[in-house]
């Protein structure tokens, strides 16, 4: 899974919203990808919960993810659609995105993610995304 996980990493690094979050890819195997950030000062909504922002990129950035690793080497994914269900405030140190593969067929990647936020005293479920990934040819994006 070595090779799967830098592939995965390789695109990941080239996210600079992923940057801006202080985002990590934690687990990258196939069909499932875990992605975590710490709830930073800057992505505060004005209640101090992680704004939703925060919740939907980290979400649809591990489904997505999830949807690259059915693919082949050198192929890109981007994003049909997708929803998001916001069940609780984001309040906690850091937010914990695992994104998976539902179908992956050739044309569309259904795809769902789930959002935790963490504390020192344990985690809770705040966000669920499902939607529908696409392949691309990196040339073709643009």
């Amino acid at each position: 899974m070595t090779d799967l996980f830098a592939r995965i990493r390789a695109s990941f690094d080239r996210q600079t919203m992923m940057a801006t979050f202080g985002a990590q890819l934690d687990v990258a195997e196939p069909g499932r990808v875990v992605i975590s950030a710490p709830v930073l000062p800057g992505s505060l909504q004005q209640h101090g919960a992680g704004h939703a922002a925060l919740t939907f990129g980290l979400g649809d950035s591990a489904a997505g993810y999830a949807a690259l690793t059915t693919l082949p080497e050198g192929a890109e994914v981007m994003t049909a659609e997708i929803k998001i269900n916001l069940m609780a405030p984001a309040l906690g140190e850091r937010l914990v995105a695992e994104g998976r593969v539902i179908r992956a067929g050739r044309r569309l990647i259904v795809v769902a993610s789930d959002v935790w936020a963490e504390t020192a005293k344990g985690r809770k479920h705040v966000a669920m995304l499902q939607g529908t990934m696409i392949p691309v040819a990196p040339d073709a994006i643009g």
